[in-house]
């Protein structure tokens, strides 16, 4: 897969999507002789890995913040990106059999590929399989966490989400699992409830604090709650 990047596509297109598979960043220019010799070597070999690897092309001229971002010295340069993260680099127009050893050290290894396959399937059975081989994959506690709360198991997935850091995901799926299930009046009537108990009721506050987690910041009526909440509470 080979994808043109420019500056204002760069978050998106390279450090979001290097979350998800490995990312090969050419920096080229088109005065620039080596590129013409690299690009299409470039474009061979990682068009070979059927999407596992992807090419992000940044010309140079036209996107000075890329690289300036990369110190680049001289081009081509050629960086590849994981999780955001610069892994593995070089300038010059590489031979391709070098090209092809760059390439083959970003592609997943089978365990990986088996439970990228696994996550994917997305069912109890598949999750769990892949806890077994990693306890802390964020990814399927996650997911697992979510089945779990749909079947009424929220103490399982309470549980299962002390393993891993908080994050916004968490929360909403520890919200979902203290809960049980949403107010079936859409919040307001519950939430107003609450709202006279948050002082001196820890249970009552930590519910509150639960369906706006549900609720979510996109809800218009979200920040307004959190700040009656600040005002009784303060």
């Amino acid at each position: 897969m080979v994808i043109d990047v420019t500056d204002a596509t760069f978050q998106t297109e390279v450090v979001d999507k290097s979350a998800e598979v490995a990312v090969v960043v050419d920096l080229w220019a088109p005065w620039c002789g080596p590129c013409k010799t690299l690009g299409p070597i470039l474009e061979k070999v990682i068009d070979a890995t059927d999407g596992q690897v992807v090419l992000a092309k940044v010309n140079v001229d036209e996107n000075p913040a890329v690289s300036q971002g990369f110190q680049v010295q001289s081009i081509p340069a050629v960086y590849a990106m994981r999780n955001g993260q610069v892994v593995d680099g070089f300038m010059g127009a590489y031979p391709e059999p070098e090209v092809q050893r760059f390439v083959d050290n970003l592609l997943p290894t089978l365990e990986q590929s088996q439970t990228a396959a696994l996550l994917a399937a997305g069912d109890e059975a598949s999750l769990r399989q892949v806890l077994d081989v990693e306890p802390g994959n964020e990814e399927a506690i996650v997911a697992l966490g979510d089945l779990l709360v749909e079947q009424g198991n929220g103490e399982e997935a309470l549980a299962l989400l002390e393993r891993i850091p908080e994050s916004e995901r968490t929360r909403k799926v520890a919200a979902a699992a203290r809960l049980g299930e949403a107010p079936s009046d859409d919040y307001d009537q519950q939430l107003a409830t609450l709202l006279e108990q948050v002082k001196d009721d820890d249970d009552a506050r930590q519910q509150y604090v639960d369906i706006l987690e549900l609720m979510g910041p996109d809800d218009p009526r979200t920040a307004g709650y959190r700040r009656q909440l600040t005002a009784r509470l303060f």
